[in-house]
């Protein structure tokens, strides 16, 4: 929000300077985030009107001048402005005038020709961005009078930075009843009289959106001249908030839009037909802008139409076809009030931001339309001249947003803010703001302006005592109170221990945003499940990710591109994913916490004591062998090559289980997914639910073994499509807490194993604690494992 200080000023009395003024906005929680003074400095400088003008005798691009100054003789400048001609008003900085930047004016020979002062552009005098050419003043500019004095200068243009909840000080009316509670002063506000109403005008308003548009507002205005000049102080205002003047009918509705906050629209009312009709648009409807784009609606969108097609997009922009131009002699001017959640996101859908949808998106005084639309029509019949018809309105009471009524206690002001406030500062304060104030015996009843959206809750009038009353003037106290210590549960990691335990083994921790892009995710192939978000911040984070590993994957990337070749990255995150049903039934999406690695390059980083080798699948598989054993119970974890991903290569990846249940994949990435990713190397992932993982077995000591182990090795002949996993967990089920530790130390096919068969070697470490193991218990307990495996592997025990 950017506006004029002057005009601030106009509104409300403030006896403080610019300074001052700037630290209360920003400690009352409207930040300044630039102040831009215009017009200092400017003694010296005053209207001027060029009354002739030759070619200079030396130079194609100068122009010799005579220029009234209002002090009888001309005087002789010499001037290089492309529009300098006979007739025009313009600033003239005098002999001895000193500008901003530190130019001094003196006289001076240009080429031989004598020059006694300097005619100025709007960027020379510092007020505008504008050198192309002199600043042009309108024809009636006294000359001679101090240009200071004329535009009504010195000035700042002052930007602030509103937080969301604030959109009532997208207005300067809005603006200046919080700095009237800030410096204890009045807003200077009267009732908007009615324009005279000179004709009977009439068009139809017909509301069929619902709540999504429950007021509307409009009128028509006869004979109005759209060539008529803006007045140069309602210009000046405009300027200074940062918006270029264009034609009276559009400043008009711009100027309004500061001053109150309600946007306005103006149709010309020639190029209509029948009823104004506000319904949502059609699937595949479509309307051309004023910018010239053409924008393609669906049924999320509220359309101003007539009986023959959509005229603007309701809160967005207008449409071309039926814009005023200078051929408009005929207006009709549109107020309304939209919800919010109606505009929210429909601008940016169509790849825009206008001051409008940034107004209605976060809320407009549903009381504003009619007294917007009754100044826009003062202001525009005496700029443009015009008959006014009746004000027209439609509007669905019952749908309009009603004025909150809060309760705040003055114990628990005081609990709060740590310091007690009179009473008679707090009912000022909500009076200043604008709010109804009702004393109660034990605090007060506070009715909230239409305007004020953000007023739900007592703690919210508290914020607006604490903020007005001065957070500085609230002393700073350390918190006392017993606190309870958290004891984690000795059965479950933590989530630092495993970060821990990740970056001991060379990976980096990444956190990306939980958006992303839809394109993205149809480059994985993950396209079900999703949770679109109703109102991103660009299309490029419209999804709630369903997966950690897209944006891993774009931050390896991102590395590679940097002539990182070996990269290690590692989240931790939630996963949101949402089915048919439950979206159906509006419910909440499911989160996940979820661990995601990704990994490419060499093995090992470069070094002299080991040849480099790339990255592969058991390097992945043995860091979550790492994870897993921290938990102490790896048994309960195996892989399989079944049941994989699209995104995951079919002949190098694994699915993850515990207990069974499927909790994640790692692999590489599926050759076709890496080329349409645009990666250039083997890339391999890891993906995870993350409580699996932090799952652990309760520590207990046992005593050291008494009696010494057995070993016995055998061979197994197993179809080629028997993991070892598989293997280990049928040996284990056999032959239970007598068999301590399984090794596989040799994996054979080839000649002398039936193809498509394997040679899996093993070792069996056996021990009890009660006894030593015999020869016979040892020989049992081979018997027991091969026959199992024989069962349930199709295993062969080989000679």
């Amino acid at each position: 929000m950017k506006f004029s200080e002057n005009w601030l000023r106009e509104l409300v009395e403030i006896q403080a300077d610019r300074a001052a003024l700037a630290h209360a906005l920003t400690m009352a929680g409207l930040e300044v985030e630039e102040i831009t003074p215009l017009g200092e400095g400017l003694d010296g400088v005053v209207v001027g009107e060029i009354v002739g003008a030759e070619k200079h005798p030396e130079a194609d691009r100068l122009q010799v001048c005579k220029v009234d100054a209002g002090q009888g003789e001309p005087l002789q400048i010499v001037c290089g402005a492309p529009n300098a001609r006979v007739g025009i008003k313009v600033p003239l900085a005098m002999v001895g005038a000193t500008l901003p930047g530190g130019i001094n004016i003196k006289g001076a020979k240009l080429r031989g020709v004598e020059s006694f002062g300097m005619l100025c552009s709007a960027k020379e005098l510092g007020i505008d961005a504008d050198a192309s050419g002199l600043l042009e003043l309108p024809a009636d500019a006294p000359v001679g009078k101090p240009l200071a004095a004329y535009l009504g200068l010195p000035d700042a243009s002052i930007e602030l930075k509103l937080t969301p909840n604030r959109p009532d000080c997208l207005g300067l009316y809005g603006l200046a009843h919080d700095v009237a509670a800030l410096f204890g002063s009045r807003v200077k506000t009267g009732e908007q009289a009615a324009a005279p109403v000179a004709s009977d005008a009439r068009r139809g308003i017909r509301l069929e959106a619902g709540a999504d548009a429950p007021r509307y507002l409009g009128r028509i205005i006869e004979g109005i001249d759209t060539r008529a000049r803006t007045p140069l102080w309602l210009a000046e205002r405009l300027r200074r908030a940062g918006l270029r003047p264009i034609s009276a009918v559009v400043d008009v509705t711009n100027y309004v839009m500061l001053e109150l906050g309600q946007p306005l629209h103006a149709f010309d009312n020639d190029k209509l037909q029948g009823d104004i009709v506000v319904r949502h648009a059609r699937a595949g409807e479509t309307l051309k802008l004023l910018d010239g784009s053409e924008a393609k609606l669906d049924e999320g969108f509220v359309l101003i139409a007539d009986e023959r097609s959509g005229l603007a997009v309701a809160g967005v922009m207008g449409g071309f076809d039926s814009r005023v131009t200078d051929d408009t002699h005929n207006v009709f001017l549109e107020s309304a009030h939209f919800a919010p959640a109606a505009i929210m996101g429909r601008a940016r859908k169509l790849g825009m931001h206008t001051d409008a949808s940034h107004r209605f998106e976060r809320g407009v005084d549903p009381a504003l339309p009619q007294r917007a639309l009754e100044r826009a029509t003062e202001l525009l019949l005496s700029i443009a001249g015009g008959r006014a018809g009746p004000v027209l309105v439609a509007e669905n009471l019952a749908d309009l947003p009603q004025p909150a009524t809060v309760v705040l206690r003055r114990a628990r002001l005081k609990r709060v803010l740590g310091i007690e406030v009179a009473d008679a500062e707090v009912a000022r304060i909500f009076t200043a703001l604008g709010m109804a104030v009702e004393a109660q015996a034990d605090g007060w009843r506070v009715t909230a302006p239409s305007s004020r959206f953000d007023i739900e809750r007592e703690e919210d009038l508290i914020e607006e005592v604490a903020r007005i009353h001065g957070y500085e003037n609230i002393p700073t106290h350390t918190p006392a109170g017993a606190l309870t210590l958290a004891v984690e549960a000795e059965a479950r990691l933590n989530e630092l221990a495993v970060r821990e335990q990740l970056a001991a083994r060379g990976y980096y921790e990444a956190v990306n945003l939980a958006f992303v892009g839809h394109d993205l995710l149809q480059r994985w192939g993950m396209t079900g499940q999703l949770v679109p978000l109703a109102n991103p911040l660009s299309a490029d984070l419209a999804v709630m990710r369903p997966s950690l590993l897209p944006g891993l994957i774009v931050a390896l990337s991102h590395n590679r591109a940097r002539q990182q070749e070996r990269v290690r990255l590692f989240e931790l995150g939630r996963v949101f994913r949402i089915d048919a049903a439950a979206a159906a039934r509006k419910d909440a999406p499911t989160e996940t916490p979820t661990l995601a690695m990704v990994a490419c390059g060499t093995a090992q980083a470069e070094q002299w004591g080991e040849a480099a080798r790339t990255l592969d699948f058991h390097d992945l598989k043995g860091d979550l062998d790492a994870l897993i054993a921290w938990g102490g119970e790896p048994w309960r974890w195996a892989v399989h090559a079944d049941g994989l991903p699209a995104w995951l290569h079919p002949g190098r990846g694994a699915r993850v289980t515990r207990d069974g249940v499927t909790v994640g994949y790692l692999g590489a990435l599926h050759p076709q997914v890496a080329k349409v990713l645009d990666l250039g190397a083997d890339v391999h992932v890891l993906e995870l639910e993350l409580e699996p993982v932090l799952g652990r077995r309760l520590p207990k000591a046992e005593p050291v073994p008494r009696f010494p182990s057995v070993r016995r090795d055998i061979a197994m002949d197993v179809p080629e499509e028997v993991s070892w996993s598989q293997v280990e967990q049928v040996v284990r089920q056999a032959l239970g807490g007598q068999l301590k530790e399984l090794r596989l130390f040799d994996r054979y096919s080839g000649k002398g194993v039936e193809a498509g068969r394997k040679s899996l070697a093993m070792g069996l470490i056996l021990q009890d604690a009660s006894r030593t193991l015999t020869d016979d218990d040892a020989d049992r307990n081979i018997r027991e494992a091969v026959a199992a495996l024989e069962t349930a592997c199709k295993a062969r025990l080989r000679g």
